[in-house]
């Protein structure tokens, strides 16, 4: 335990902002050890309460990519990539970086695990019988290379600092800072070495940032955060409110991705789909239309030799659940609401995520969303389809549910998918 430390937990602790050589060496001895489990809790509550400038929050991502290395792509596409804050049902990385390749960028996408009612990337592929997560840099520059995007996991060396930073936060109350979320979020992406970054920042009921306003704090944070480390960043702020799509889970969002690459999938996936597509595009310096290039079915192709690169069988039939559960409407009318966050603590509770880091998951758990807001329901009907292995699951999962959707006779307003946008 440093005495050190003590000295930069007081001085963030009293309000002070902390020194660039606080800074750079907190979080190298952090890395290494020298700073206790504990030091780093008191200096990231401090850090919650107490916030940080911009300079700080650059600095403190800068000493986090530092802490480890730096993938080299070497590939002869311009290369760009795609981060989302989580949310519910949020299955974009899957249609959008075999769109965006199609289009001629390459697209390194090195994605997460779910936590708790958020969804994560790699959790759903591993659905896909054979697929694999874990590539080498030497892997992820070949693949790059011949096909044009990977959706993988991060290397051991990229950002090691927020790895261990990352797991302390989820257990000491923290997770919601911004300073801390965005710093964690850019330094790996920074270290992940794309020249080009789109952020896809949720706001609503299923996001970490409830409302707009905070999501746009922390959209201007993380674009001044890639602009002082050289990366050129976008931001669009999503609505987050409703799931994504119908559904949520792991094999049935694969499922729903598919259907988007293949022409079809719901309205609003395939519409954030082609609106991140377009800001990757133009980050990237490519003319080219990707509601076009989806319809083609060139981002199909791309998916399926993209999944092969890494394992798995494209055309396997993916897991199904051993238990189904319907849920019917309640009375006949309108849905004018569904939850974001219900849902997906529902969907989390049948194991579709998971409560502690490395817990197992099912690849067939998930909720099936059989109407979307706006969409007429019939009293009886099908609503929502839960999906389990675990039965002993469902009742925890129905009690998520109530309260989580209203019927009505009239139509709710519609609003866009896309709230707001920040640039550099």
């Amino acid at each position: 335990m440093s005495p050190f430390a003590v000295d930069v937990i007081r001085a963030k602790r009293d309000g002070r902002r902390l020194s660039d050589e606080q800074i750079d060496w907190v979080v190298d001895a952090y890395t290494r050890g020298v700073v206790a489990e504990e030091q780093m809790a008191a200096l990231a509550m401090a850090i919650f309460l107490r916030g940080m400038d911009d300079a700080e929050i650059e600095r403190w991502t800068g000493a986090m990519v530092g802490s480890g290395s730096r993938l080299s792509l070497k590939v002869s596409r311009p290369t760009v990539d795609k981060h989302s804050t989580g949310g519910v049902g949020d299955k974009i990385t899957l249609p959008l970086a075999p769109l965006v390749a199609a289009c001629g960028a390459a697209v390194p996408q090195l994605s997460g695990r779910g936590l708790g009612h958020t969804g994560g990337t790699l959790d759903k592929l591993e659905s896909i019988p054979g697929w694999r997560a874990a590539l080498s840099p030497e892997e992820i520059a070949v693949q790059l290379e011949s096909v044009g995007a990977v959706v993988c996991a991060a290397t051991e060396g990229l950002a090691p600092a927020d790895r261990k930073l990352y797991a302390l936060r989820d257990v000491t109350g923290t997770v919601e800072s911004i300073p801390l979320i965005a710093s964690s979020i850019m330094s790996k992406k920074i270290a992940e070495g794309a020249s080009g970054l789109v952020l896809d920042v949720k706001a609503g009921s299923g996001a970490f940032m409830k409302t707009v306003d905070d999501a746009r704090r922390l959209a201007h944070t993380l674009v001044g955060i890639g602009s002082a480390h050289g990366v050129s960043c976008t931001a669009l702020i999503t609505d987050m409110n409703v799931p994504l799509g119908r559904a949520v889970g792991n094999a049935v969002e694969v499922a729903e991705a598919v259907e988007v690459l293949q022409g079809g999938g719901p309205a609003d996936v395939v519409e954030l789909t082609v609106a991140l597509a377009g800001e990757m595009l133009a980050l990237a310096g490519i003319s080219a239309d990707p509601a076009a290039v989806l319809a083609s079915g060139a981002a199909y192709e791309t998916w399926a030799r993209m999944i092969t690169a890494q394992g798995g069988d494209p055309s396997a039939p993916l897991p199904k659940p051993q238990h189904v559960h319907v849920v019917p409407a309640p009375e006949s009318g309108v849905l004018a609401s569904l939850d974001a966050y219900a849902v997906g603590v529902a969907a989390w509770r049948l194991g579709a995520g998971r409560a502690r880091k490395g817990d197992p998951v099912q690849a067939a758990a998930g909720v099936l969303c059989h109407a979307t807001l706006g969409d007429e329901v019939v009293a009886g009907e099908p609503l929502l389809e839960l999906h389990t292995d675990t039965p002993d699951a469902l009742p925890a999962a129905l009690e998520a549910l109530s309260g989580a959707y209203t019927v009505a006779s009239a139509v709710p307003t519609a609003r866009g998918i896309v709230l707001d946008t920040a640039r550099a």
